[in-house]
């Protein structure tokens, strides 16, 4: 069982966003998947603690309106691409001079936008995302809010059966998550062309539910991609996520 520690990060706009920590050495900030948080995608399946006991300090938020952040209920708590806003505020007040960057799903559909901003990770992972992910998402975005409005009312074999599941499992506030849904703004083939960070695509070998895996890590000039086994929901339960995680980052490029 791994230690770890949590505490409190005001962010831009003064909302709390709970921190999670565990290990020492080499910073790696992980960014979770929508309607998930720290606890169920970096630290329940192990990944956190594989890359601590390898010497690296991991730093997990809780995304705003996920897990132990606050997830207020006001639309201009809300603004156009605010997981950046909150991920660039958390990097600046670590002050890290050499740190890495990775995500899942919603938490690499940030990562890569990150990318496209003056921070300069020394190396980032983009986990169960595929090209199509990054642009078009008024279909995903479409399909989640669905979800939330059929939450009490939708019977197993509906498409939204899944997600309904996992966001009651998790306890999602789906006031705040509607709310949140409609702030994350498309990325374009010509800005993912743009990152120079080298940046592993970690896929399921069965999860297509962002797009094509190698077709992003095509597209990304030091890219590279590499399959571990599951769906979108299950490989990060697998331990080859963290494997491969850590290899990557360990690994001279």
């Amino acid at each position: 069982m791994v230690d770890v520690k949590s505490w409190d990060f005001s962010s831009f706009d003064g909302i709390t966003l709970k921190i999670h920590e565990v290990g020492q050495g080499k910073p790696v900030i992980l960014l979770h998947g929508l309607f998930s948080n720290a606890e169920t995608n970096w630290i329940k399946f192990g990944h956190a603690g594989t890359l601590a006991e390898a010497g690296y300090r991991v730093i997990m938020p809780d995304l705003r309106a996920h897990g132990h952040s606050a997830a207020p209920h006001t639309a201009d708590a809300y603004p156009s691409d605010v997981l950046i806003k909150d991920a660039l505020a958390l990097i600046e007040h670590l002050d890290l001079p050499d740190y890495h960057l990775g995500g899942f799903s919603l938490g690499a559909r940030t990562t890569a936008k990150l990318l496209t901003t003056d921070i300069a990770p020394g190396r980032a992972i983009l986990a169960g995302m595929g090209l199509e992910g990054l642009a078009g998402w008024d279909k995903r975005q479409g399909f989640f809010l669905k979800a939330i409005e059929l939450r009490d009312t939708a019977k197993r074999g509906d498409p939204h059966w899944m997600a309904i599941q996992f966001m009651k499992s998790q306890k999602i506030d789906t006031v705040a998550a509607a709310h949140l849904l409609k702030t994350f703004s498309d990325m374009e083939p010509d800005a993912i062309e743009m990152i120079t960070t080298p940046t592993l695509v970690l896929c399921g070998s069965e999860d297509r539910d962002n797009g094509d895996p190698e077709a992003l890590a095509n597209l990304l000039p030091h890219g590279h991609h590499v399959a571990v086994p599951g769906t979108h929901m299950s490989s990060v339960t697998k331990p080859e996520m963290a494997q491969e995680m850590l290899r990557f980052l360990s690994a001279d490029i």
